[in-house]
């Protein structure tokens, strides 16, 4: 401990952490002034700030067991107290004990999903994360606010029940075994097909026309996709089986994460 603090810390990627951790902090005010829209907003911007400094600590060398554990608390307050208050203040108030109940649930899952990443970090590389990632499980739910806020419109007797199952199914998978791609190793600097250069402008221009539903869109994938990626797969692989294989290697074929389907 003495040596590391001689060294001294990486600045970049710390100012970026304090940015999430700003964010998150901003969003807890604003809950607190009811401003709903403007929390979730602050909730998105943490989450750009904690991807910055993720990047920019990987791609400098400069990655400490410092940042991690102040990017671990930072996100702890950004990706779990912040949406967790958010969810009982905007939707789940009335419900008094259920309603907290389950916003603590949803910060308590958190907790324990951030401690085991931190765990497995040390001990192997993380191509994938084991269980929803915790920025993924509140940017759910803040771009749920932003859709509500300017299309769905729900009602007071549906907005409720609809959260607590959205709120309730994201803490299950934040500690569940489920296997979510890990999209940090995704490089837009190289060489592309023709095809994703088309399909990157198409996205663009549906977030400029839409940008709230595709937001929306854009994480409920991700999180669904986690839970629907092996059994699609497997369907794939059972469709369009590639001749000759054994039972043997069909079942070692299936377990290799880097499958693809022909």
């Amino acid at each position: 401990m003495r040596q590391t603090t001689r060294r001294g810390i990486y600045i970049i990627p710390n100012l970026f952490t304090t940015g999430n951790l700003f964010s998150g902090f901003y969003g807890v005010v604003a809950v607190f002034n009811a401003e709903y829209v403007v929390a979730a907003i602050a909730i998105l911007i943490a989450m750009v700030f904690d991807t910055l400094d993720g990047k920019a600590a990987r791609s400098t060398g400069t990655t400490s067991r410092f940042g991690v554990e102040y990017d671990s608390l930072a996100d702890l307050v950004s990706f779990g107290v912040a949406p967790g208050l958010l969810i009982y203040s905007w939707a789940l108030s009335a419900y008094g004990r259920i309603g907290w109940v389950a916003a603590f649930l949803f910060l308590v899952c958190g907790a324990l999903r951030l401690a085991r990443y931190n765990v497995q970090s040390g001990v192997r590389e993380n191509t994938d994360f084991v269980g929803l990632p915790i920025p993924a499980a509140a940017s759910m739910i803040a771009t749920t606010v932003l859709l509500d806020y300017h299309i769905l419109r729900l009602g007071k007797e549906v907005k409720p029940i609809l959260i607590l199952v959205i709120t309730y199914m994201l803490a299950f998978l934040m500690v569940s075994n489920i296997r979510y791609r890990s999209l940090r190793n995704f490089n837009l600097w190289g060489r592309k097909p023709f095809h994703v250069l088309v399909s990157m402008v198409l996205i663009l221009v549906l977030f400029l026309a839409a940008p709230q539903p595709m937001l929306f869109g854009m994480f409920a994938i991700y999180v669904l996709w986690g839970i629907m990626e092996r059994p699609v797969l497997a369907l794939a692989h059972r469709t369009w089986r590639r001749p000759g294989l054994t039972p043997v290697e069909e079942a070692e074929d299936l377990e290799d994460p880097e499958i693809s389907v022909k």
